[in-house]
């Protein structure tokens, strides 16, 4: 089971060439996520959509997108072709990242024809006569997206997606270049790691590392959004102290010489689909302006790392994980460890 994605600017021709292409490969099947915008207008709140400019800024249009894909394939195996466009590297890690921990590899195709030539294309693509100022509404769209394509193109698309420049090519001829280069191995498979979604509660280990200016040291994952301390899911049989010194080593290169000292215990609920679990915090100590100049991070698992102060922090952490390092902090201030239920002290 596999995902081509195909990618570029609105306009550039991608479901065209996705139909064509399913006439291609054998067994694959179309999956064009805008039916999941659609199915949103008639789910969520008019209020709720209102504070939204794009469906892909949803949360759930983004698991959508990943739990529809992978039941579509548990369903019809082969491949499945996708046309959309995703100018955010965070939201194509997210989906990249969730559809590899389902063990479904994507490769990552990108429509690269001329600016010249997809203004043209634009200016003459055909509209649905039923959708009111329709003519005018779409295409106004996609030129307002021309800006943030150019900029996803100087940032990281290029150097992530298989470009293939569709100036002189029909939606057949592209089809026909993306098939040979799918089958004949020249797409490599986007290279996102993501832990498998667990099936019970886990344990997690976290470690905060410090700097010289008592600032803590941040990771920012490709497979799911917001920041994070280094860390990970402590494997069956392992010690989570343990689990802590060999995630740092992994996700950082730091090796730590000395166990380190539990800051933090925080008990995290439910809530569907997570399972929750034992979320652990340890205080990794001071790293030198030496140790940290050597900081090493695997383009497949983290994007950028910071050093930041609790103020900062604050801005960059999803909610639960802030409470998580502000308690961690006020028992390292005080030389003993917290016991938390839900980011919540408790005794």
């Amino acid at each position: 089971m596999t995902v081509v994605w195909i990618n570029g600017a609105f306009g550039a021709g991608k479901t065209t060439t996705a139909r064509e292409l399913i006439e291609l490969i054998p067994n694959s099947t179309l999956f064009d996520p805008e039916v999941i915008g659609g199915a949103l207008a008639h789910l969520l709140p008019p209020k709720r959509l209102a504070e939204v400019g794009d469906f892909q800024d949803l949360p759930i249009w983004r698991r959508l997108v990943i739990d529809t894909a992978a039941a579509m394939l548990a369903e019809l195996g082969g491949t499945l072709v996708v046309p959309m466009t995703l100018l955010r590297q965070e939201y194509r890690d997210e989906i990249f990242g969730g559809l590899a921990a389902r063990r479904i590899p994507v490769s990552h195709i990108l429509l690269a024809p001329a600016e010249t030539i997809l203004r043209e294309r634009i200016a003459g693509r055909e509209v649905p006569r039923d959708l009111p100022d329709g003519d005018i509404r779409i295409r106004q769209w996609s030129f307002d997206h021309i800006e943030p394509y150019r900029a996803a193109l100087a940032s990281w698309l290029t150097t992530d997606a298989h470009p293939v420049d569709t100036s002189d090519l029909t939606p057949y001829e592209t089809a026909v270049k993306i098939a040979e280069a799918v089958t004949g191995g020249a797409v490599p498979v986007c290279d996102i790691v993501q832990t498998p979604e667990p099936t019970a509660e886990t344990v997690a280990a976290g470690v905060l590392l410090f700097d010289e200016q008592d600032r803590v040291l941040l990771v920012d994952p490709t497979y799911k959004a917001g920041w994070e301390f280094p860390g990970g899911v402590v494997e069956p049989g392992e010690a989570p102290a343990r689990a802590g010194i060999r995630e740092v080593a992994e996700e950082t290169g730091i090796s730590l010489d000395e166990v380190p000292g539990l800051l933090v215990v925080d008990w995290e609920r439910p809530a569907p689909p997570g399972f929750g679990g034992l979320r652990l915090l340890f205080d990794g100590g001071l790293l030198h302006s030496a140790e940290a100049g050597r900081l090493l991070l695997p383009g497949p698992e983290l994007r950028a790392w910071r050093f930041a102060t609790e103020e900062e922090a604050a801005d960059l952490l999803p909610p639960v994980r802030y409470e998580r390092l502000r308690w961690a902090l006020r028992a390292r201030e005080r030389g003993a460890a917290l016991y938390l239920e839900a980011g919540v002290p408790v005794g």
